[in-house]
């Protein structure tokens, strides 16, 4: 546990409004940045469960004119990347404003780099690997969970070769957040549990990290804690505000985090897994998460069994060997509880795709900074163990 803390640390985040209603603000911050046509992203559910609607009527408040773009898939595609950033020019904008869940707000973030360079998305894949500012941007996330509107991640879609890429930079976080735990309320329970998995994976993962810090532990302790101690009950009262705003917080300080601390295998192998067979990504999350934590915690026993008690688990007495056995057993039991009981086999993963997942796993970015390291055998055998 002892470590210098001479060694830099840097820690970046978005201009971050917080609390119920806040998604009217959005023409005010449009306005700020001296907007005069902004480009909406969102997807067809966002825009049924009226939050577009919201956004259109502070933009026009502020009398900021504005155009939509919502052919966004759940996992947002090169080609959708595209075409938003065609439409960004053809349509003069000059601010981006997504709402949604990771897809629009990742498109969206998608959308800046492409119009900023003049070039495909693809040509971005990797850290730090964007030489231009993008346009301002403004993110409404209405999921809580995958914290897009606060990292400096962009995750897209390949179809061609059935995979995801990462793109990593800090010039991908956001200029402002709007995070309104009202906008959440149009999760049916599976996103739910999704998403709350997902911002779980999170801070479990950005915790034990190599990249972790004194900037980013305290985000990601808190973060298990406000999940772990309010999701399975959100999820019961879908209409508890207060239970919403805890889970919003939570996951908003999982990405915090993660986005500082970046991830592990979990995330690497879920990127690839997702890619492969257009899956959620916290089902994918879901499926893994336990097969990586027991592989990994040799190798960090002491921030794991941290974990552990965050999560409420009593340690005392206990050797590593057992607390690794509660650990794996309380992050099941969460799943069943939130009506996860998925394997790989069920979504129809076989043996003979595993080679495929695990070369492309071994190629995201977030399988650098997993504390065990790992070869392109480890990452097969925990898929196996996952079937």
């Amino acid at each position: 546990m002892s470590q210098s803390l001479s060694q830099l640390r840097k820690f970046v985040s978005p201009e971050i409004i917080f609390g119920a209603g806040c998604r009217h603000n959005v023409g005010n911050c449009a306005k700020t940045f001296g907007a005069r046509k902004v480009l909406v992203v969102s997807d067809p559910g966002v825009i049924a469960a009226g939050w577009v609607a919201d956004v259109e009527a502070s933009l026009q408040a502020q009398g900021i004119d504005y155009f939509l773009y919502s052919d966004v898939s759940p996992n947002p595609r090169v080609e959708e990347v595209m075409l938003g950033a065609e439409l960004y020019k053809e349509n003069h904008c000059d601010v981006i404003v997504a709402v949604g869940g990771g897809s629009p707000m990742d498109c969206g973030k998608g959308i800046g780099i492409v119009v900023a360079h003049g070039r495909n998305i693809l040509e971005f894949e990797g850290v730090d690997t964007i030489r231009v500012p993008s346009p301002p941007l403004i993110l409404i996330p209405t999921t809580a969970g995958t914290s897009a509107d606060v990292s400096q991640f962009v995750i897209i879609s390949n179809q061609q070769e059935r995979m995801k890429f990462s793109i990593v930079s800090k010039a991908v976080v956001p200029d402002v957040s709007l995070i309104d735990p009202e906008t959440t309320l149009s999760m049916d329970p599976f996103l739910s549990a999704c998403t709350g998995i997902d911002a779980l994976v999170h801070a479990i993962e950005a915790f034990v990290s190599t990249g972790h810090g004194p900037l980013t532990d305290p985000h990601a302790l808190e973060a298990m804690r406000l999940i772990n101690g309010n999701l399975v009950q959100m999820i019961a009262n879908p209409g508890d505000i207060a239970l919403r705003e805890k889970i919003m917080l939570g996951s908003m300080q999982a990405g915090l985090a993660f986005s500082n601390a970046i991830l592990g295998a979990v995330h690497a192998m879920s990127h690839s897994l997702g890619g492969f067979l257009d899956l959620p990504h916290g089902l994918c999350n879901a499926v893994l998460v336990e097969h990586v934590v027991a592989f990994n915690y040799s190798s960090a026993p002491d921030r794991f069994k941290v974990i552990a008690e965050t999560l409420g688990i009593d340690c005392r007495g206990l050797n590593h060997r057992q607390i690794s056995g509660r650990l794996v057993e309380h992050l099941i039991a969460l799943k069943h509880a939130i009506g996860f009981h998925e394997t790989l086999g069920l979504h129809g993963v076989s043996t003979a795709d595993i080679p495929f997942l695990s070369q492309h796993a071994m190629h995201d970015p977030c399988i650098l900074t997993n504390p065990r390291e790992s070869s392109q055998r480890d990452v097969e055998v925990v898929y196996g163990e996952a079937l």
